[in-house]
């Protein structure tokens, strides 16, 4: 091995490289990862229109693009990284890697980087595609956008790797991560914004994982989210993000389940 792959970061890099091409390969994960997140949320344009915007501050715009980003973070990262971890348990690729001189914490962040770079560039693409599309303004607080999404890129790789522990197969990933995809979408602000459902179901909505980071993105854009509610939404993030990794050193899984 050479001398930059026995550093952390070249280790990382060399991982992630080969994942890359076993990515690039799979006709069905680009499908999944590319693809669907561009073309959802536009496929939804029609709902959202129908909903009383205007009332609560809101335009299509400022509730496409954030759910634009938050399909990213479903599809192109934590879906497919849960067939990504499983993929490579079951065929024993993890359990090589640890008898190396890789730690786990390299070999998970290798295993997760291509998926985590196409969910932040697919973000980034459709966040200037739908400002320029929707005609929104220039985002008004930019640095709670990037959080946001930092945020859920961080999160949405550690509950993958929680839930590939629970995922017996490949052909069970989607079985198995469908799940949060399912509540994400209904109830993180994606699709409804949680500011047209009541007070007391919105703040309950509001501790689901990806529900800070939809707040956060939009909040860069419209300017208007307070201090105490854009800490507010870090703080969930952090502590899902936090028991995302705790769960993973705790039950994720190396060696194929039988």
């Amino acid at each position: 091995m050479s001398r930059t792959t026995t550093t952390p970061m070249g280790r990382v890099a060399a991982l992630g490289r080969a994942e890359l091409t076993l990515f690039v390969r799979s006709k069905a994960m680009i499908v999944a990862a590319v693809f669907i997140p561009l073309v959802l949320p536009f496929s939804v344009r029609s709902v959202v229109e129908d909903m009383d915007l205007e009332e609560n501050g809101l335009s299509v715009g400022m509730v496409l693009l954030p759910g634009a980003v938050g399909f990213s973070l479903l599809f192109a990262v934590y879906s497919s990284l849960v067939s990504v971890f499983v993929g490579r348990r079951e065929e024993l690729v993890l359990k090589r890697l640890r008898t190396g001189e890789v730690r786990d914490v390299e070999i998970l962040t290798g295993a997760a980087l291509p998926a985590v770079t196409v969910g932040l560039v697919q973000s980034l693409v459709l966040a200037v595609g739908c400002t320029a599309l929707l005609d929104l303004p220039a985002p008004k607080a930019l640095h709670l956008a990037v959080i946001g999404l930092l945020l859920g890129l961080v999160m949405c790789a550690a509950l993958a790797a929680v839930t590939s522990a629970f995922t017996r197969t490949v052909e069970n990933a989607q079985v198995t991560a469908l799940p949060l995809v399912m509540v994400s979408m209904i109830g993180s602000g994606i699709a409804v914004p949680l500011e047209l459902l009541p007070d007391r179901v919105a703040s309950i909505l509001e501790l689901l994982p990806l529900s800070p980071v939809i707040t956060l993105v939009r909040g860069g854009w419209t300017g208007d989210l307070s201090a105490y509610e854009a800490l507010g939404a870090v703080m969930t993030a952090l502590a899902w993000t936090a028991l995302g990794v705790f769960a993973v050193r705790r039950w994720f899984r190396w060696e194929p389940r039988h």
